[in-house]
């Protein structure tokens, strides 16, 4: 199975906007999924439709914004088999198998979060995979089979080159070529926005190459991340990015430093749909 070269379009419905590739659903019975922050129930500093447990909102507000995307994404029979991790800018990469399945899925009760762990991979259907993001990158990425998987790479990670290593996970479980796979990268902090300490920019700099070093003096995570998985194989041909930076856009994104660390998360989801 050939999957369709990848990009995003904006889809909303009861007023929740999700970015997705609609062309994967069709032909892949894939769907992958960037939320905005509105449409849901929190009240401020969350406000919106934020999908994190740990940011201090309530459980209750959380679980009807999880209900309210998946709604979105005609995925609410599988509300029992969200699975969710434990993130903690690490560089653990977690292959879902159905023990797993629904860990996380509720605010409120429920199975304990996937443990420390920022990148989940699988192969089964009917289970969606979703981290939480407010400046990190999300990435989906999705081979033939079909085998997911989603990734929170924030500076730690895309330097320890998480998205490149998740994405070679992804092609080992999926017994394909890493150059098979598509890639999907979402809202993150911009390169303006984005200042780092300069050992830590040193350290990219050495890895990456001066690329990663904007004119403003912050780094470029997106070029950190298309050049991790370049690096292992994924074609720039095979990487579709929305460009938005959440800082600019904290209307429509949650942003960690633009909102002064007291802020809700969106998400990164990605779902194989069971086949008929």
């Amino acid at each position: 199975m050939s999957l369709p070269a990848p990009h995003l379009e904006v889809v909303t419905h009861d007023d929740v906007s999700v970015w997705t590739d609609s062309r994967l659903v069709r032909e892949a019975g894939v769907v992958i999924a960037f939320s905005e922050r509105g449409g849901g129930v929190s009240e401020a500093p969350f406000a919106g439709l934020n999908l994190a447990s740990h940011v201090g909102d309530d459980p209750e507000a959380v679980d009807i914004n999880r209900a309210r995307l998946l709604k979105a994404l005609d995925l609410s029979q599988f509300r029992d088999r969200l699975t969710v991790p434990e993130q903690v800018h690490g560089g653990e990469i977690g292959v879902i198998s159905e023990s797993s399945v629904g860990s996380g899925a509720f605010a409120r009760a429920g199975k304990e979060p996937v443990p420390a762990t920022d990148a989940l991979v699988t192969t089964l259907g009917a289970s969606p995979l979703m981290l939480c993001f407010a400046d990190c990158v999300p990435i989906v990425l999705v081979a033939p089979g079909p085998t997911v998987a989603v990734v929170h790479a924030g500076w730690r990670g895309a330097l320890a080159l998480l998205p490149g290593t998740a994405a070679q996970a992804v092609a080992r479980t999926a017994h394909c070529d890493t150059s098979e796979l598509r890639a999907y990268i979402g809202p993150h902090i911009a390169v303006c926005h984005y200042q780092m300490d300069a050992p830590t920019m040193s350290q990219f700099v050495t890895a990456f190459g001066d690329r990663v070093r904007g004119d403003s003096g912050g780094l470029n995570l997106e070029t950190v991340v298309t050049a991790s998985l370049g690096d292992a194989g994924v074609s720039t041909d095979s990487i579709a990015c929305l460009g938005v930076c959440t800082a600019e856009a904290t209307d429509r994104f949650f942003s960690y430093r633009a909102e002064r660390g007291l802020t809700g998360r969106h998400a990164a989801l990605a779902c194989i749909l069971p086949k008929a």
